[in-house]
């Protein structure tokens, strides 16, 4: 299959599994079946197009030419490959993991949650085959539409609350921010395109640029900078299965992309180092990644801990992109694949314990560890490559950033690295010492407990799996994307 059909069947896959949803809702079987192998084609798929080009860049195939120079186009380039990989893959498991969260907890509308579901999906593979930024954007703005449902599904007061903010935040700064920025970028360069080594240089200057760079960085709300932030803690009142699409698979990790693809494409590495246009970035992310942690630290909820740590953990990738140099970058980038594994897991193992026991608060969960020992193991695994001990992945992307830090002069950033990794052991480790240390009363009190079922506790024990062997394969997806930050 020639590479411009593959991108377009890892969109159209996607899509029939939408219609197959709306079309087989009444045969849940048959609909869930069908759903799961579209998210097994779209994976292999995707493994072909990796087939095919590898880690080179490929020519632009433009679908439709809107104007001169500006239209809906489509390539392939290592770190669009890397994403796509990552979000068709864990498609798979998110989607077994749904199927026995929705059934395990009795939740309603099944049909039209996973139809959203494989929305947000081909939004994602349209994000992550986008060949310049005008594409990239209508794509950012179809994913936030398609997740909007989800996060009100329970159709609660506290969910459309929950929902509105979600879709406010993350409409009002696309349209009022990151659009202002692509419309002022294609003003100045006549292309959106992304170019290796940027397409700004030489046409703008002073403090346009830090201004134009503001504009990018508030207006990718999805990558949860803060004041920019409070959709995500917003949006945990929807069911699990979507805390780990918005997480791990789709949402956020769409605006850290976003966020990698505008600095080494749209402003250019090098670019950026000469003007110093993100020193103010670079302390907005460290401030980012101490500040969201103290408040994960007073979080008893679960999900809401999760949360404020998914915000600190996206605020070192901009802090990648603003230090400007090629290991922040691949530190950056690299942290994009260990956090998605690593938090996906966090999150089916909060959704494996609230199935089991309908407990959402740490609190609530001592003593639990003994009861659900696959469930916390594969949490602490998770937890562990979060905080970054080897041998877990998470261990190798901190690395890579603090040498970027370090190659930066930015000694203050190290420090702030290795604090907030003290920080994610302080927020992070209690729920297990608490699970398997401490006895609870709910061996007395509820004898029945016991694991939640198979297709809850399996996919985050195979994810936690993951964490282990991306350490051991963090050097190969290092040197596949050394393309990104080669001089041009």
């Amino acid at each position: 299959m020639d590479t411009f059909s593959a991108i377009l069947l890892s969109m159209l896959l996607p899509a029939v599994a939408v219609i197959s949803n709306l079309i087989f809702r009444n045969s849940p079987n048959l609909r869930d079946g069908l759903t799961l192998g579209a998210a097994v084609a779209t994976f292999l798929v995707v493994l072909n197009i990796l087939n095919n080009v590898g880690n080179t860049t490929t020519e632009t195939f433009t679908l439709i030419e809107v104007m001169p120079g500006l239209g809906i186009a489509f390539h392939v380039e290592p770190l669009g490959l890397m994403f796509a990989i990552l979000a068709s893959g864990l498609w798979i498991v998110t989607h077994i993991y749904g199927i026995g969260y929705m059934r395990g907890n009795n939740e309603e509308n099944h049909a039209r949650f996973f139809a959203c579901f494989s929305f947000a999906i081909f939004a994602v593979m349209g994000i992550a085959f986008a060949a310049n930024m005008f594409t990239l954007f209508l794509f950012y703005e179809v994913l936030t539409l398609s997740t909007y449902p989800l996060v009100a599904h329970k159709g609660t007061l506290a969910a459309v609350k929950g929902a509105r903010t979600y879709l406010g935040i993350l409409i009002g700064t696309s349209i009022g921010l990151q659009l202002v920025a692509i419309i002022w970028t294609y003003a100045v360069a006549g292309t959106l395109d992304f170019t290796t080594g940027g397409i700004l240089e030489g046409l703008i200057v002073g403090p346009s640029v830090a201004i134009l760079l503001g504009l990018y960085a508030f207006g990718i709300g999805k990558a949860a900078l803060m004041p920019f932030h409070r959709w995500l803690p917003a949006a945990m009142v929807a069911p699990t299965p979507v805390s780990a699409l918005l997480h791990a698979v789709a949402v956020v990790k769409a605006g850290v992309f976003t966020m990698l693809k505008v600095g080494i494409y749209i402003f250019g590495i090098d670019f950026l180092a000469t003007t110093g246009a993100s020193i103010w970035l670079m302390w907005l992310a460290a401030f980012s990644i101490i500040a969201s942690s103290v408040i994960a630290l007073t979080k008893d909820n679960l999900k809401a801990r999760l949360a404020y740590s998914t915000i600190s953990q996206l605020s070192y990738i901009t802090l990648g992109v603003a230090l400007a140099t090629s290991m922040g970058i691949l530190g950056g980038s690299l942290h994009v694949v260990m956090h998605a594994m690593g938090k996906i897991t966090l999150f089916m193992c909060a959704g494996s314990i609230y199935v089991a026991t309908h407990k959402t608060d740490i609190s609530q969960m001592t003593g639990l560890g003994r009861i659900m020992p696959i469930t916390f193991g594969a949490f602490l695994i998770g937890a562990l490559s979060i905080i970054g001990l080897p041998p877990l992945g998470g261990s190798w992307s901190k690395w890579l950033l603090i040498i970027g830090a370090a190659d930066a002069s930015q000694l203050v950033m190290v420090g702030i690295l290795l604090i907030s990794s003290l920080l994610n052991v302080a927020y992070l480790l209690p729920l297990v010492g608490k699970g398997f240390f401490l006895k609870g009363h709910d061996q007395a009190e509820q004898p029945n407990l016991a694991e939640s079922p198979l297709l809850v506790w399996a996919p985050p024990a195979f994810t936690a799996l993951g964490c282990v062997v991306l350490f051991f394969y963090a050097g190969h997806i290092q040197a596949f994307l050394m393309p990104i930050v080669a001089t041009p």
